[in-house]
This record gives C-alpha cells, sequence and structure tokens, in this order.
C-alpha cells in the first residue's frame, strides 16, 4: 500500500508539469499554473502516509537531528510522507516559475529544460532561474530606459500631458469648417436684390444680380 502512495504522489503532479512543459501558451496552462489547489491531491497522500508515523515524524520536525530524521526515513511511510512533501512544494515552486516566466516573456524553449531540472534537482532549477530572472528583469528596465530617452529626444509625449514648447497642428479658427471656408455668420432667407452691391462675408464685394435662395445649416 505505502509503496502504490509513493508512486501515485508524482502520478498526480505529472499532468501540471506536462501542461507547463509542453503547453505553456495554453489557458488551461495558465489557469492550472495559478492555482495553489494543484497540490490538494498530492497533500491527501501526504496526510495517508504520514498520520501512521505522526509520533516519529513530530519528533523528527520539534527535535530535528540527523540521527531522528534517519530514523524516520527508515520507516517506509516516513520516506514517503517526505517524499509527498517534497513533490507538493516542488510543484507549486514550478507553477511560480511558470508564472514568472510568462509574465517576463521568457522563452518556453529556455524554461523546459529549467522545468524539468527543477522536477529533478529543484534546488538547482530554482537558483538558475533566479539568475535568468535577475539578468531578464535588468534587461526589461534597460528597455524602457533606453525607450523613454529615445522618445524624449524625438519630442514624443510619453505621459499624455503635452511637451513645453511642442507644437501641434494648427488648430482651425473659431467657426471654421472642415474645408477651411468661414461658414455664414447665420441662416435665413437671402433678400432678392437688383444690380449693385452685395456685402460679402469675407470683406470683399460681390456684384450682379442675386437671386433668393436658402442657405442650408
Amino acid at each position: 500500500m505505502t509503496g502504490a502512495l509513493f508512486e501515485l504522489s508524482f502520478a498526480l503532479a505529472a499532468p501540471f508539469w506536462l501542461l507547463m512543459i509542453f503547453l505553456p501558451g495554453r489557458a488551461v496552462t495558465a489557469r492550472a499554473a495559478a492555482s495553489p489547489l494543484t497540490v490538494l491531491p498530492v497533500l491527501a497522500v501526504y496526510l495517508a502516509m504520514a498520520v501512521p508515523v505522526l509520533p516519529e515524524l513530530w519528533t523528527a520536525v520539534s527535535s530535528p537531528d540527523i540521527d531522528t530524521f534517519r530514523e524516520l526515513t527508515a520507516l517506509a511511510n516516513g520516506a514517503g510522507a517526505v517524499w509527498a512533501q517534497v513533490i507538493a512544494w516542488d510543484l507549486l515552486l514550478g507553477q511560480w516559475m511558470f508564472l514568472e516566466s510568462r509574465r517576463l516573456r521568457i522563452s518556453p524553449y529556455a524554461m523546459g529544460p529549467l522545468l524539468v531540472l527543477t522536477i529533478l534537482l529543484s534546488p538547482f532549477g530554482l537558483l538558475l532561474f533566479l539568475v535568468l530572472r535577475t539578468a531578464r528583469e535588468r534587461h526589461a528596465r534597460s528597455d524602457g530606459r533606453g525607450a523613454g530617452v529615445g522618445a524624449g529626444e524625438r519630442g514624443e509625449d510619453l505621459d499624455g500631458g503635452g511637451l513645453p514648447g511642442a507644437v501641434g497642428p494648427e488648430e482651425p479658427e473659431h467657426g471654421a469648417g472642415g474645408d477651411g471656408e468661414v461658414p455664414p455668420a447665420e441662416c435665413g432667407d437671402v433678400p432678392r436684390t437688383g444690380l449693385g452691391q452685395l456685402p460679402r462675408l469675407d470683406g470683399g464685394r460681390t456684384y450682379g444680380p442675386f437671386r433668393q435662395k436658402r442657405r442650408n445649416c
């Protein structure tokens, strides 16, 4: 029974590792990695093996030394409980690494081997990922500063608040239409006139007969 539980502990975690390694871009992978509930089945296996050796387990964690820990792992349930605990915490660690890699846009081709290493030797996998994460964050910050300086030199408005002395597009005069013509000051009928001078709205003069018509507003 203990041997079966020992094998079951990793089998319950394996599907989530496979999703993060082989299907990193799928929505189901992102949802699984964001949930801490993925470890519940593994923790159930842990409890099944830890409860029968709870006195020895408590002695090993309350007064830790190499001898008491050796006595705990000499028991089948004790070794199985420690193994299930490692599987559960490694899975949570892998999920955090996966989410950070997506946030920092680290290539899945780099993260796949790191996640495999984390399954086998999680301290080594975590150390390598922390180095990669630090390098990626520094690169992202330097790119952000470079983009900000370049935009400032070109006179671009980065925050939407406007730059001092920046010259924008010339605004149309008040009342001007879309085609640049000055619209009539008011709508209505233009009185019928004969020959003579008729004042124009733009300051010039119009000569000749002017028939009555209705301006469109």
